[in-house]
């Protein structure tokens, strides 16, 4: 049997989304297109929102890509965007930005620490070039949830274009996109959806995206021609699409809905999390970050302060019993990380659980 991914994306899917790759499709074909113009659909349909308001666009390529599609398409010539970040991520989302030479500031926050709120008003309030926000919902550095409500109020109320990388949150955390405002959300097919890698999406108020032509620097990545095709031509990419991709993301949905909807996973995965820290809690395992801005989705924990422990060592022995984990990503603490999103229930917490306390007796030695 091959091994779990214990990851914040690519993840572990169903047998069923497997098996569903097994069929070549056409990306001309009207049964394919149809398929394209479903996914479209039943993501506004799970997100609660009005195909009237919102719209759907799918771009080739990794969540990063749906990230840069929408920043270099989004901020215009005229434009000011702030970036807020705590982790890789949020800088990332800056480094797009400054690479296309958009007008880009940032406010930048500890690693371990929420976005702040009070401080991006205060900022807002003294920098009003600025037109547009973007920030990462679940920044996946540390597992850190940033306070999403409390910032888009901040963001509308200055009235700026807000845009929310939620790569690893949408599909697993219940996400109020019309409620808050939101113009821009991203994630990508092999999150909380649970499909496979292959491309990324972008919901967004369709206000928002008619206001993005001409801006995008680039042809591959033009978010705003992107969607003129695919309401001209529904269910057809500009360029060639990840079909067999295209297909498992269709039943990850199925999945998903059957499962109960976003509310119904955002449980699964938050019971997941609750047993891991708990159960490592009992072997001595430190989380980096506070309980009360812990997300569902990934947890990072603080090296034991033991001599014979390396990260390779823990990788490798959790491998050789069918889980894989994730290496640390903060800039100056020796941290690894566990993800529980994906096809992965409390039992296969409980085994990792007990493969941890037989790596701890058995490897580690003070």
């Amino acid at each position: 049997m091959h091994y779990k991914l214990l990851t914040p994306g690519p993840l572990t899917t169903s047998d069923t989304v497997k098996q569903s790759m097994l069929k070549d499709w056409c990306t001309w074909d009207e049964e394919y297109k149809t398929l394209v113009e479903d996914i479209r659909s039943k993501l506004l349909m799970i997100n609660n929102l009005s195909n009237e308001k919102y719209t759907v666009t799918l771009m080739q390529g990794s969540g990063t890509y749906g990230v840069e599609s929408t920043i270099i398409s989004s901020v215009g010539e005229n434009d000011h965007l702030l970036v807020l970040k705590n982790g890789a991520y949020g800088e990332r989302i800056h480094q797009i930005a400054s690479i296309a030479k958009k007008n880009v500031s940032a406010l930048s926050f500890s690693e371990t620490a929420i976005l702040d709120s009070d401080v991006l008003d205060q900022y807002l309030t003294q920098n009003p070039e600025v037109t547009h926000v973007a920030f990462v919902h679940c920044e996946t550095t540390t597992g850190i949830l940033n306070p999403l409500e409390s910032l888009c109020e901040v963001v509308k109320r200055h009235n700026k274009t807000l845009i929310v990388d939620a790569m690893s949150s949408l599909g697993g955390i219940p996400i109020a996109i019309d409620e808050l405002k939101i113009d821009f959300i991203i994630s990508s097919s092999n999150k909380c959806l649970q499909g496979v890698p292959g491309f990324s999406f972008i919901i967004s108020s369709k206000e928002s995206i008619m206001k993005c032509k001409g801006n995008s620097t680039s042809l591959s990545l033009d978010l705003y021609d992107q969607w003129v095709n695919m309401e001209s031509d529904p269910g057809k990419w500009r360029f060639t699409s990840p079909t067999h991709v295209v297909r498992a993301f269709y039943q990850a949905i199925l999945e998903l809905i059957n499962e109960g909807g976003i509310t119904a996973r955002y449980n699964r995965y938050l019971n997941n999390q609750k047993l891991l820290v708990k159960g490592l809690g009992t072997l001595g395992f430190e989380c980096c970050i506070d309980v009360t801005i812990q997300s569902p989705i990934i947890t990072t924990f603080l090296f034991p302060e033991n001599k014979t422990f390396t990260f390779q060592s823990l990788y490798d022995y959790l491998k050789g019993y069918g889980f894989v984990i994730y290496p640390g990503k903060l800039s100056n603490l020796n941290v690894f990380r566990i993800g529980n999103i994906g096809d992965i229930n409390s039992n296969d917490i409980e085994l990792l659980i007990m493969v941890l306390n037989n790596y701890k007796t058995k490897i580690l030695k003070e």
